[in-house]
């Protein structure tokens, strides 16, 4: 018979679960510090996919990394079950996928987790001593990850814990002149891209308003293709290509220094506001919401509603396309990966430029 929740439970060693993407593994740091909060004593590992662990490298409330490899299959997974079988007091599930699951309960004999209310998830209910039910009354992913507390703690407030700066390479130091802006063009998947022509005409206003422009992306070829294709025809002192060069500590460096920040809906997005600078993100088909940059904010108060063509929390600012259907929280008008999505591409670079202009401005009056 399990031991009922008890709000005076004490764990010794607990493991944080979060298999999905880099800007997820960043909303997942209010519960970690939380956890640590409550239990300081604790020892606190995090078990997520190769190479989307690098936001909490440095976390001081992190312990261990513990990392999927990428592209495992079940073979592997049986393997890391022998390894973490029973070795924790209690496991936070932050996803609701069945692997996640599997690894919480061969982990752990205490835990509690995200789960939908799908007939066939039923046994990752009955799995867990505390649940969770996914987007339950429509509050954003820091919310809810935070809910998985719910029977030791109530949190009052919730802030990303941005990874620390490291050093930039000495190249890239020498090449910033500041006031720069940091735009970051790629994004995981093509629903949500902004056009290539679009970030091109933003590259050229900026530039007009006397910013230096930094473009951000990962080394894959995609990536520095499209950024190679933002910057083609302007010098490198202008417009600096970093695609592929820098860590994440060093995109946190860069972006503590910048003026502004420019992307889409992805993981450079979320860093940018866990380092408090002004942000303005272009969100498409995905309910901000639930996935919106979580802004510098001391209460729990979702800062987004579902829809609106321009919306502000603190130094964020987030801007969606006019079409009624948004958010379709689709995959694009095309429901898959490679989809365009027609809010985005309708996202005009004038409504951009003028919200950088009132960005910069307040950045000044705040000075």
């Amino acid at each position: 018979m399990a031991t009922p929740l008890r709000a005076d439970d004490r764990f010794e060693r607990i493991i944080v679960i979060c298999t999905r993407q880099i800007g997820d593994v960043l909303l997942t740091t209010p519960l970690i510090a939380a956890a640590k909060e409550r239990w300081p004593e604790a020892t606190i590992d995090v078990l997520g996919f190769g190479g989307t662990l690098g936001m909490l490298r440095g976390n001081p409330d992190v312990a261990e990394l513990i990392e999927v490899p990428a592209g495992s299959g079940w073979v592997e997974s049986r393997q890391l079950i022998r390894r973490l079988w029973r070795r924790y007091d209690l496991a936070l599930i932050a996803q609701y996928s069945d692997r996640a699951h599997l690894y919480g309960y061969a982990a752990a004999k205490r835990r509690s987790g995200q789960v939908t209310d799908e007939p066939k998830s039923w046994w990752k209910r009955a799995l867990l001593d505390h649940r969770v039910r996914m987007n339950d009354d429509q509050s954003h992913s820091v919310v809810e990850k935070l809910r998985l507390l719910a029977p030791w703690v109530e949190p009052r407030g919730a802030r990303l814990v941005a990874p620390p700066a490291a050093p930039l390479p000495a190249e890239v130091a020498a090449a910033l002149r500041a006031p720069y802006a940091v735009l970051q063009v790629p994004a995981a998947v093509a629903y949500k891209l902004w056009p290539l022509t679009h970030w091109r005409a933003l590259v050229a206003a900026l530039l007009e308003r006397g910013l230096q422009v930094v473009l951000t992306g990962a080394p894959s070829v995609g990536d520095r293709e499209l950024v190679a294709a933002v910057a083609d025809g302007h010098s490198g002192d202008l417009v600096v290509d970093l695609a592929g060069r820098l860590d994440l500590n060093q995109v946190g460096a860069l972006l503590r220094g910048a003026a502004l920040y420019i992307g889409g809906d992805t993981s450079i997005t979320h860093l940018a506001a866990a380092c408090g600078i002004p942000v303005v993100a272009l969100y498409g088909p995905i309910d901000p919401r639930y996935f919106g940059p979580w802004p510098p904010n001391p209460t729990l108060a979702v800062p987004y509603r579902s829809h609106a063509l321009v919306q502000r929390a603190g130094p964020v600012t987030v801007l969606q396309g006019a079409p009624a259907c948004v958010p379709c929280n689709r995959a694009g008008c095309e429901d898959r990966n490679d989809s365009p999505s027609v809010c985005l591409q309708t996202l005009m670079p004038g409504r951009v430029i003028a919200e950088v202009d009132l960005s910069l401005g307040r950045a000044a009056e705040r000075q």
